[in-house]
């Protein structure tokens, strides 16, 4: 289970803005005194501060496809009649007085855009506890779409993040994860980012377009499609333009000379597990027993349990319509 770290005690706004980052450890003060820095440290470590925004820096892992949008400018509207009613978090940068960002980045733009100070917790975080804020705070507010999580875990995985702290960031199983990258790993980078998050558009979907990938020029052909449709049109409806245009593509090939596909599955560490084959006929796993003896026994004694829970996995997916 993902570890929640967004509780936050309540503060005053007004006793508390004027604080600076909490300072460094030091030699513990007996009496009165020491309990008073502690508690200062407390209030301090868990208030909300009004920040300039060309204070905070935009590093970190990005876990949008779009931060210049119409629903930045919506937002930047609704905060400058409303107010921000919802603090961003930050951290402490190496920098005096400057901050990292840890989530909120789509306030802070909104915010740039109007002008005015930015409210903001200011935490002391190590890269993995910033990292697990941020994927649990925008799965809570605005969920990331299936393709933004995947380039999320995908960047994670480059960037040398355990798998635990991948899973803690998004809230997904071992499992879930690697439905993910299975995805994103066949996709080309520039392809997704010209589509967008499209959301709505699961990994069912994703999935078909990524095994058209080897059989047609996917950069090429979403180019073509992209350049007829409207700049303002929706991102859902750009994948389905590119998925409709390499389908129409690929029809002509597999009725001429239809070749199967063969995919290398591999785990976490980037060993081959088993190969996927897929023609116009069958589907065949084949897990060699010389790679993972264990583990192909271990399948081989639950493989008819295996495909009948999937098949009933399936067929309850089909019945409500993912």
């Amino acid at each position: 289970m993902a570890r929640n770290i967004f509780n936050q005690p309540p503060a005053d706004d007004n006793k508390v803005a004027s604080l600076s980052p909490a300072p460094a450890r030091s030699t513990k003060l007996p009496g009165s005194v020491g309990g008073l820095r502690d508690s200062l440290r407390e209030i301090t470590a868990n208030s909300i501060r009004d920040i300039e925004p060309d204070q905070i820096d935009m590093d970190g892992l990005r876990d949008r496809l779009i931060l210049e949008d119409s629903s930045i400018d919506e937002l930047a509207e609704s905060i400058r009649k409303h107010g921000q009613q919802v603090p961003i978090m930050v951290r402490p940068s190496d920098q005096h007085d400057r901050y990292r960002i840890v989530y909120g980045r789509r306030r802070l733009a909104a915010i740039r855009k109007i002008g005015g100070s930015v409210k903001a917790i200011v935490r002391t975080l190590d890269d993995d506890a910033s990292l697990i804020a941020q994927g649990q705070e925008n799965n809570l507010r605005l969920d990331p779409s299936f393709i933004e999580k995947s380039l999320f875990i995908k960047e994670m995985h480059e960037a040398g993040y355990k798998p635990s702290i991948i899973q803690d960031a998004l809230g997904l199983t071992r499992q879930g994860v690697s439905n993910h990258r299975v995805v994103i790993e066949q996709l080309p980078e520039e392809l997704v980012r010209m589509i967008g998050p499209a959301h709505g558009v699961g990994r069912r979907q994703w999935g078909e377009l990524a095994a058209l990938a080897k059989r047609v020029q996917l950069i090429d052909i979403a180019k073509e499609t992209l350049g007829e449709l409207p700049i303002e049109t929706p991102s859902s409806e750009k994948f389905q333009a590119v998925y409709a245009a390499c389908a129409k593509k690929i029809k002509p090939a597999v009725r001429l000379a239809p070749k199967g596909l063969t995919t290398v599955v591999k785990d976490e560490n980037g060993s081959p597990l088993a190969t996927l084959a897929v023609d116009g006929k069958a589907i065949a796993i084949k897990i060699a027993r010389k790679d993972n003896p264990e583990f192909g026994q271990w399948l081989e004694d639950r493989a008819e349990a295996t495909l009948l829970q999937l098949f009933d996995q399936w067929q309850s997916e089909r019945d409500s319509g993912s």
